[in-house]
Parts: structure tokens; sequence; C-alpha cells
């Protein structure tokens, strides 16, 4: 194998964490590869491209579609290559020390070190567990939100309590005629603030429940009534609505990890790693949530400084007379390079 077919750099993941990392790993001179499992950069923020991100330093109150492609046109900065719709099943080191990478793909890629930016996995939504309610995902059951205006003016019923959920219903309540939460439980986890506003505000709130049965319309096309059942004493009441909205979270694939390089340290099923974002195993690093260190923020602006770290300590790792980081990049020669080329 050449060099030439060897990149500095492999990032397995193509959200927040890794679309940074790419970004900063060109401010470092590296040659960059991301690989990314879906046909479209962004991450788990794809899922919520709609909802209101607050807590990005330096920039107001976003949508998730505008910081995706904040993030994608900074991390093609330095014209990174970029693989999508690509699985990592296996990563081996070769005797000479780089990597082989192998995706679901066929494909084989080759990278001098690694950063796992991969999140909690793949995600697979968690589905409404209730025969026969897969038919109603093309006309009033929900697992996502791409446009609020659907909803002005209909009875919506959330499903969920953690931040996904109290989130929508504080961006629908003031679209829809009325905004309906059910939660199994009395204690909500998302985000303080917004639960708290969600408390406030005019979202009914019925706790400790969970939808346990389903009305149809005439026509048998869409969910016309929900039944509701109390978790302690097993109570039910019906509630009429126009839209369902589930958001019972993540089942996360981390296929790869079932084949990773024995060094790792898995726990469950995140990474061990220091605070430069060094994994057990040597020239592997990580960012982002797959990442567990004593300091980690579970912020979005937490995973660009992780994934800053991560590219730091990668570029030591093949070049360890280098600078321990980049310089800013009012000073940074990598900038006059990219205007001139």
């Amino acid at each position: 194998m050449l060099d030439s077919a060897c990149y500095d750099v492999t990032i397995i993941g193509g959200g927040p964490a890794g679309l940074y990392a790419a970004f900063y790993s060109g401010m470092r001179d590296l040659k960059t590869k991301v690989i990314e499992y879906e046909e479209e950069l962004g991450g788990k923020v794809n899922v919520y491209k709609e909802k209101t991100i607050w807590d990005v330093g330096g920039l107001p109150p976003t949508s998730g579609a505008q910081l995706i492609s904040h993030l994608i046109d900074q991390s093609l900065t330095f014209h990174p290559t970029i693989a999508l719709g690509e699985q990592v099943i296996d990563i081996q080191k070769m005797d000479n020390g780089y990597f082989q990478i192998k995706t679901d793909q066929n494909h084989e890629h080759y990278s001098k070190t690694i950063i796992l930016a991969t999140g909690y996995g793949i995600l697979r939504q968690a589905k409404l567990n209730l025969e026969g309610a897969e038919k109603f995902e093309t006309s009033n059951l929900h697992y996502t939100v791409k446009d609020l205006e659907q909803f002005r003016g209909e009875h919506v019923v959330i499903s969920g309590g953690g931040n996904s959920a109290v989130d929508w219903a504080n961006e629908l309540e003031p679209v829809a005629k009325s905004v309906t939460v059910v939660h199994r439980r009395h204690h909500f986890g998302g985000h303080e603030k917004f639960v708290t506003r969600m408390r406030h505000s005019s979202v009914d709130i019925l706790t400790p429940y969970a939808i346990d049965d389903i009305k149809t319309c005439p026509d048998g096309c869409c969910i016309e009534q929900v039944g509701l059942k109390h978790c302690e004493n097993g109570k039910c009441q019906w509630r009429k609505t126009d839209a369902v909205l589930i958001h019972h979270g993540y089942q996360p694939d981390l296929t790869f990890l079932d084949h990773h390089p024995q060094d790792l340290q898995v726990e469950e099923r995140r990474l061990r790693t220091s605070n430069q974002m060094e994994t057990a195993a040597s020239g592997i690093f990580a960012a982002g949530d797959i990442s567990n260190h004593a300091s980690s923020i579970p912020l979005i602006a937490g995973a660009f400084t992780e994934a800053g770290l991560a590219v730091n300590a990668a570029k030591l790792y093949i070049h360890p007379e280098a600078d321990r980081y980049a310089r800013v990049s009012s000073h940074n020669d990598r900038f006059k390079k990219s205007k001139s080329g």
C-alpha cells in the first residue's frame, strides 16, 4: 500500500463532532477523510432540523437545518474527502502501524489515525409498540417534524419524556390548537429550563401515562383517538387527536464496536478516553457522545472542543515534534492558502 492511498486522519461520523474535526484537521494540515453511514452529513441534528438550538457559542438561536448547513460549509474549507452511505464494520491495525477500515460497501480505507465521532451510533428510532401502527406513518403518526406548519391548528399528542418530546411540545405550543404530552414517568428528562417552560405553558401534561390503544377514523386511514393508560392504576382514557408524535428515544447500533481493536475499552457502548481524547487503542481517538471522560459536557459546544483535542492528539501521534495545537485562524497560514487556492 502506497502512502498516497493512506489518509492522516479518518473521521468516522459526520455529525457536529465529526464535521468540526474535519475542519480543524485541515487547520493542522492533515490529509483528512470523513466516513458517514447516512447519505447526508449532519448526524443526529438531521432528526430535528426544525428545532431551535440555543447552546452553541457565538450563534443566536438557530434551527438544526441552519446549523448543519454552517457546519458542512465550514468542514469543507480544506477539501476533505467525504464518503457517504458507508457503515464501518471492521477496524484492524496493520503490521506497518496504519489502520485498515472496512465498510459494508466492500470498500477498504487506510489511515494513519482514526477519530471516532459516531455519537451513540447509527440511530434506529424506537417505534410505537402497537400492532398495525406502522400503516399510519404515511398519514398522522410521526417520528420527526419536518415542517411545523403541517400541525397548525391541530390537536397534537406527543408521547415521550426526553429532550425531543419537551422541545417539540414547546415549539408546537404556539402553532397547534392544543398539545398534549404523555409520559410514563412523572419526571421529564429534558433540559430543566425547557421542562419548566413547558410546564408553565398551555401544554396539557399527562403523567404517568402511555399510549395503549388507537382508534381510527371511519375510513381507517388515520388515527382519530389514542387510548391512554395510567401506568400505576391501570385506568384508561381516550384523547381525540389530529396528529401523534412519538419520541421514545433511539436504539443505537454500534456494530463496528463488536469488531474493534482488542485494546479499546468499551463501557456501556461508549469509549473510555483521556482528557486529550485518546482511547486505549494507540492511534485511535474519540470525540462527542461516544467518548467517556470525567470532563465531558453533553452539548454540541462540548463536542467541538473534544474534536479539536482529538485532532491535536492525532497530529502529535503522527508528528511528535509538531505544535500542541493549531495557531488561531487570524494567524494561521492554512487560511491564506485556502483563499488563494
